[in-house]
């Protein structure tokens, strides 16, 4: 069966991301735009995650526990788990690596963390844009390990990604899917990149307002309705 899906979306917790991105506003808005699997991933974090999957339960939305990581390259990767326990343990070791810096929130945006209500529970008082002390090279296999995937992140855009920041794909490059913003872009990538021929591409909004959230748009075949069947979908999508 083929769901339509938006799997790079920021909450509140971003500090880039609007404060009307709160877990019933963008389950509610993935809803109306008839997304059926969506995910949230803010930087460096998946703390709000849960709060999306339960605000999204009410709609029979899927939801992908989901993280935007920047390695130390500053390449953004997109990292996707089949639940909080897998998410958890990746969340803490990111931000073990994450270089503290304090946020200041005039300047970069709040960082709030919010219940299923969107009742604020907290807020994240270090950055969580800058890099990590991971290298793009180290984040594919932990991932894999922890049942998840990693998904280079906006492969076509001219900052913080694989191409726009490394220039190339590292000659033991080992994934398998990549994120385009625009998959009209495909054309020019493979050309010049001939390592993603071998792979499978999605695109998906990064939506850090809620008009950005992707309409029904793109669409993954799976075998089930749940993040398990997702995830092994977007292994063997080639």
């Amino acid at each position: 069966m083929k769901l339509a899906y938006d799997f790079h979306i920021h909450s509140c917790l971003s500090p880039c991301g609007d404060n009307d991105m709160t877990p019933n506003n963008i389950a509610g808005m993935a809803f109306l735009n008839g997304l059926q699997a969506i995910a949230l991933a803010d930087h460096n974090t998946c703390r709000n995650c849960t709060a999306l999957k339960k605000a999204a339960k009410q709609y029979g939305i899927i939801v992908l526990y989901g993280m935007e990581l920047t390695t130390m390259e500053e390449v953004h990767v997109l990292c996707l788990f089949p639940d909080e326990e897998s998410a958890t343990k990746w969340d803490s070791f990111v931000y073990s690596k994450l270089n503290k810096i304090k946020n200041n929130p005039h300047i970069f945006g709040e960082q709030i963390l919010l219940d299923e209500t969107d009742v604020e529970i907290g807020r994240e008082e270090n950055l969580l844009i800058n890099a990590t002390n991971i290298s793009f090279d180290d984040v594919f296999a932990p991932v894999e390990a922890l049942g998840g995937i990693a998904i280079p992140a906006h492969v076509d855009k001219n900052a913080n990604s694989l191409i726009a920041n490394l220039g190339f794909v590292p000659p033991d490059a080992t994934f398998t899917v990549a994120e385009l913003k625009n998959l009209s872009n495909s054309g020019q990538l493979l050309a010049n990149h001939p390592y993603f021929k071998k792979c499978g591409l999605i695109s998906n909004s990064d939506a850090h307002y809620l008009t950005d959230i992707n309409d029904a748009k793109n669409f993954i075949e799976v075998e089930e309705l749940t993040s398990h069947s997702i995830l092994k979908a977007l292994k063997n999508l080639r």
